[in-house]
């Protein structure tokens, strides 16, 4: 069976290299990865019958997108800033804070995080997807509501990068 930790992987070979496509196939899984201009991916996964194939649009690997917290700052060449980084949500999906609903959450603000920090959960297709940091630094702000609905791409967590 495959996880999202190897759909990950794959993608993130496929920005690395010159690959345009790819197939692979787990037991009645089929996973196909097509890259697309401006970066965009296609997955394709198929359980069982062909007929019940679902699509969608992601995106490549998590990448914390630099921020800063006050309207119009510039924001340095390099894309880094004074006030740190936007944690993104890598899919659409039922946004969690902790594994069950009696735990506490992954993480709060003030704390301290690495970029192999779980911050939180996103359900998608009934599969929990622990979602990792990728940053260095300290949370500052949690964006998301537990339960709440997310779509690709829409900011989660406000870090500041150590």
């Amino acid at each position: 069976m495959l996880k999202v930790g190897d759909i990950r992987e794959f993608m993130r070979l496929m920005d690395e290299t010159s690959i345009h496509e790819l197939q692979v196939e787990a037991g009645d899984v089929k996973l196909v990865l097509k890259k697309a201009p401006l970066a965009e991916r296609t997955a394709v996964v198929q359980t069982g019958r062909a007929d019940t194939a679902q699509s969608a649009t992601v995106a490549a690997p998590v990448r914390a997108e630099p921020v800063d917290a006050r309207e119009n700052a510039p924001v340095a060449a390099d894309g880094v800033n004074s006030n740190g980084a936007i944690i993104s949500s890598p899919m659409v999906g039922t946004f969690y804070r902790s594994s069950t609903p009696a735990a506490p959450p992954y993480v709060d603000v003030g704390s301290r995080i690495t970029e192999k920090t779980v911050v939180c959960i996103v359900e998608a297709m009934k599969l929990m997807n622990e979602i990792e940091a990728d940053v260095r630094g300290e949370i500052v702000e949690v964006l998301a509501e537990n339960g709440q609905l997310v779509e690709f791409g829409q900011p989660l967590f406000r870090v500041n990068l150590a």
